[in-house]
């Protein structure tokens, strides 16, 4: 996976991601009274999971994005860039 690769990965994510929050920022929208069903509920707890699922994915782009650049610039191969697991990209401190 080359930088090209990973920055329409991302892009790819981010236009997933819009999407995911969509609905989110609409609110209830079949005006029947607020509650909304069990399944509305089962599709909100889905795409909240599939949300957080993205951002993750998005960090660990990120991530080995910024690793690559990193050695490439260091005169040494980028392709020796891995993706780090979730755990310990989410637990940078920024």
């Amino acid at each position: 996976m080359d930088n090209q690769d990973i920055l329409q990965r991302i892009q790819a994510l981010v236009d997933e991601e819009h999407q995911l929050r969509e609905p989110a920022a609409s609110g209830p929208a079949s005006g029947s009274g607020g509650n909304g069903s069990d399944e509305d509920e089962d599709a909100r707890g889905e795409r909240r999971a599939r949300l957080r699922q993205v951002e993750e994915s998005l960090d660990q782009c990120w991530d080995l994005l910024r690793q690559r650049r990193a050695k490439a610039k260091a005169g040494e191969n980028p392709n020796e860039a891995d993706a780090r697991p979730v755990n310990e990209v989410e637990g940078y401190v920024q």
